[in-house]
């Protein structure tokens, strides 16, 4: 892989080589992650801060069916996407974005989550098996206060987005388990997008909680399409404050309050997938 053009993405030393990313066209940095603050056990207990912190988690499956046309169109939406982003979120809330690839091995593009405004793409490549449950132990892991949420300001639940074409070719429930034990992850928004054919919504209901929350595309126009929905709208509502009462007025609790957020995400999705324009794009799976 040539290196003229960039620094390398760092990964952290679970993983291995990059041989999954192309260069990006600038070079990267984030500056050092403040101290952690352990608040694992109640990730909504950070106190006294004007900003929030959201961040946003792509988990994108790059096993050797996604080569080709399916992961030419994810770059070049990715690349598109990342300004439309950088446009959500108030004044007072800082968006970062985290990406997780998963094939053969899992891998993440940076070493820390990355600002909004700092982040740029490097474009991903194909190859391997789908080894999502081992994603999902490696989100666990880095999904805490002491590693990849360690803000100090106050923190919106994550946003987490997983895109995949196929199967788990590993026992993705065993990873599933215990990702699902992670608060971060209850808490947080989830949704999904299956790529073409092979892609199995209901692996990914399970992952996301909700079938609402799992749209599919089976060419690159929807693909496109379903990404922004997906990505935006999720922004969105994750970095909005929410407050939720009862018929006697009484202030809810959080677990409602986010429970609600997962609804309304949702209800979003479903109605702007099913007001899109229909493409007459090729699909993914023809064959030639």
């Amino acid at each position: 892989m040539s290196n003229e053009n960039m620094t390398e993405p760092v990964v952290n030393e679970n993983t291995s080589g990059l041989d999954d990313f192309e260069p990006a066209a600038a070079e990267n940095t984030a500056p050092a992650a403040a101290s952690a603050l352990d608040f694992d056990d109640d990730p909504l207990s950070a106190t006294g801060v004007s900003r929030k912190s959201l961040v946003i988690f792509f988990l994108i499956d790059t096993s050797g069916s996604m080569k080709g046309k399916k992961m030419g169109e994810l770059n070049t939406v990715m690349e598109e996407l990342i300004p439309e982003i950088r446009r959500v979120g108030e004044a007072d809330t800082e968006v970062k974005v985290a990406v997780l690839t998963f094939s053969t091995e899992v891998r993440w593009m940076y070493s820390t989550p990355i600002a909004i405004e700092d982040f740029e793409w490097a474009r991903l490549r194909a190859s391997g098996v789908t080894s999502m449950g081992a994603a999902f132990k490696e989100l666990s892991l880095r999904m805490s206060r002491n590693s990849y949420l360690n803000s100090p300001s106050l923190s919106f639940a994550p946003v987490i987005f997983l895109m995949t074409d196929g199967y788990p070719s590993d026992d993705y429930r065993e990873g599933l388990k215990e990702l699902q034990s992670n608060s971060w992850y209850k808490f947080g928004l989830k949704a999904a997008l299956g790529i073409g054919d092979e892609a199995n919504d209901d692996v990914l209901a399970e992952f996301t909680g909700s079938k609402d929350t799992v749209v599919h595309a089976y060419s690159g126009t929807q693909l496109a399409q379903m990404i922004k929905i997906i990505a935006v709208t999720s922004a969105q509502i994750g970095s909005k404050s929410m407050t939720l009462s009862d018929d006697s007025g009484h202030e809810l609790g959080e677990e409602d309050v986010f429970s609600a957020k997962q609804k309304l995400l949702g209800q979003q999705i479903q109605e702007l997938v099913s007001n899109k324009v229909e493409d007459n794009d090729v699909p993914f799976d023809t064959g030639w």
